[in-house]
């Protein structure tokens, strides 16, 4: 399998690490497209195998899955940039673009107002735990046959779990997931500093908080316990 990931910043970054360290492609097979040299140098250092290019779309075209890790206000240039150098037939297109949906991308994507022969396209949201592998993405499609879909979920499973769902639920599912992780972290902060006040040295706090957390989840995860019933373990009248 070859990669175009177009974008190497927070997300684009990620994902060309999340897939060099998994089974789906070696880092030659990699090829990451970017305005911002300095951005492509600092991905270098990290993956020397992989392949950069300063806004060069020339080897696009030989790539199996081209991913849009762009911001969403970028998505038309890009396409603009790239459609007529893809193989509807053989490749497959992934965004992680937040709020632009697949039919806004099968308009850009069009080549000529009477073709609707596309590329299997697929919207992606991961969060920002991807970094570490340890994403909750969320996967939509419409015109993916199994097997592809498959092979999208193989891919993303090897940066965290999965959800493959309807389209109509992503933006509701992403601020479970994609924003929820925020609200986390808010929560970390703001008993971090009730910790520190108590006299708690703040990276003491910081590790205390984040294996509670990780507990948490872990019970509701291996348990499938109704949060209620965790709630009522800790909360009992004199305890």
């Amino acid at each position: 399998m070859k990669f175009t990931i177009v974008g190497g910043g927070n997300m684009g970054g990620s994902i060309a690490k999340g897939l060099v360290s998994g089974t789906i492609c070696k880092p030659e097979d990699i090829q990451v497209i970017d305005i911002n040299e300095a951005v492509l140098i600092e991905l270098k250092k990290e993956l020397p195998g992989i392949k950069v290019n300063v806004s060069n779309y020339d080897d696009v075209a030989k790539s199996d899955i081209v991913i849009l890790a762009v911001k969403p206000w970028l998505v038309e240039d890009v396409i603009i940039d790239i459609k007529f150098k893809l193989n509807y037939e053989k490749q497959i297109l992934v965004s992680i673009a937040a709020g632009v949906s697949i039919e806004k991308i099968e308009k850009l994507l069009m080549k000529m107002s009477d073709q609707y022969s596309l590329p299997p396209l697929f919207r992606v949201i991961p969060n920002t735990a991807i970094s570490v592998g340890e994403s909750m993405t969320l996967i939509a499609t419409n015109n993916a046959t199994d097997a592809q879909k498959e092979l999208i979920l193989k891919m993303f499973r090897t940066m965290g779990e999965v959800y493959l769902m309807n389209e109509m639920n992503l933006s509701a599912s992403t601020a479970l997931t994609s924003c929820g992780i925020a609200f986390f972290f808010r929560f970390v902060r703001a008993a971090m500093l009730a910790g520190t006040e108590l006299g708690i040295p703040p990276k003491d706090a910081q590790k205390m908080l984040a294996y509670t957390m990780k507990g948490a989840a872990d019970l509701l995860l291996k348990t499938g316990v109704n949060p209620e019933d965790e709630i009522d373990k800790v909360t009992t009248p004199g305890g």
